[in-house]
């Protein structure tokens, strides 16, 4: 397959090299990832400064294209303007972290692949849940078999795969997972500190709030009870009950 790998980790994580050098061994790849890391920015692009694009190279050869923008704007311009292509799909990842429960809407590495979705692109959203992993191999297979399993099955047009993997030795893991959308989401506290001048900043913090009506059907629990979770996601926000609903007033 021609494949186009994303991230917003930064083209230089070892997620992504983990990525590109397991499925250069089967596959055409292309890599178009941001030139620095761009965790949480959503689904952000860029519009009202320019895009400058850089070569990479490792080890002595050419690996992909660094663009100073978002994720997304790496998908719209590695296609429309570095590549000319269309890949067969698109891989996002590997992330160093979870993307599950309400991380879908801040996470990078998924709007990457949801920009591929939008452009009627079948593609892949792959994370680990843990913010020191210290191999990424295990879930560089993973990301390949859902590769063939994507060619083989297709996806409707706009729907992407969101996969979120434990940072667990591969005999531990329990299984995989078809799951929906966690609905736990973060409890964010800005805690304020001072600096080395005595000028107050604040820093992002907070913890996970649990939902207390969930199981290992939904990503989040999944994830923490040892499992693969492999969650079918789209860009329609409609809230269909609410729509119906709506529909009987008069305005």
């Amino acid at each position: 397959m021609k494949i186009l790998i994303v991230n917003d980790d930064g083209i230089n994580s070892k997620g992504i090299m983990a990525l590109a050098k397991r499925l250069q061994m089967e596959h055409e790849i292309y890599v178009v990832a941001p030139l620095t890391e761009q965790s949480a920015v959503g689904h952000a692009i860029t519009m009202k400064i320019p895009l400058r694009i850089f070569k990479i190279e490792r080890e002595g050869s050419f690996f992909g294209y660094a663009v100073d923008g978002t994720p997304a704007d790496c998908i719209k311009i590695g296609i429309r303007n570095i590549l000319k292509i269309t890949p067969d799909i698109v891989i996002s990842g590997i992330n160093n972290g979870s993307n599950a429960a309400i991380n879908v809407i801040y996470s990078g590495t998924v709007s990457g692949a949801r920009e591929a979705a939008i452009m009627n692109i079948p593609s892949i959203a792959v994370s680990v849940a843990s913010h020191d992993v210290k191999d990424f191999s295990f879930a560089a297979e993973i990301a390949n078999k859902f590769a063939y399993l994507v060619k083989e099955n297709g996806l409707p047009n706009g729907t992407l795969l969101n996969i979120n993997i434990p940072d667990l030795p591969k005999q531990k893991i329990k299984g995989i997972k078809v799951t929906r959308q966690s609905m736990s989401r973060w409890d964010d506290v800005y805690e304020k500190r001072v600096d080395p001048y005595g000028k107050d900043y604040y820093w992002l913090t907070g913890s996970m709030i649990e939902h207390p009506n969930e199981n290992d059907s939904f990503d989040y629990f999944a994830n923490l009870n040892g499992y693969i979770s492999v969650t079918p996601i789209h860009f329609d926000l409609t809230d269909y009950s609410t729509f119906e609903k709506y529909q009987n007033f008069e305005f």
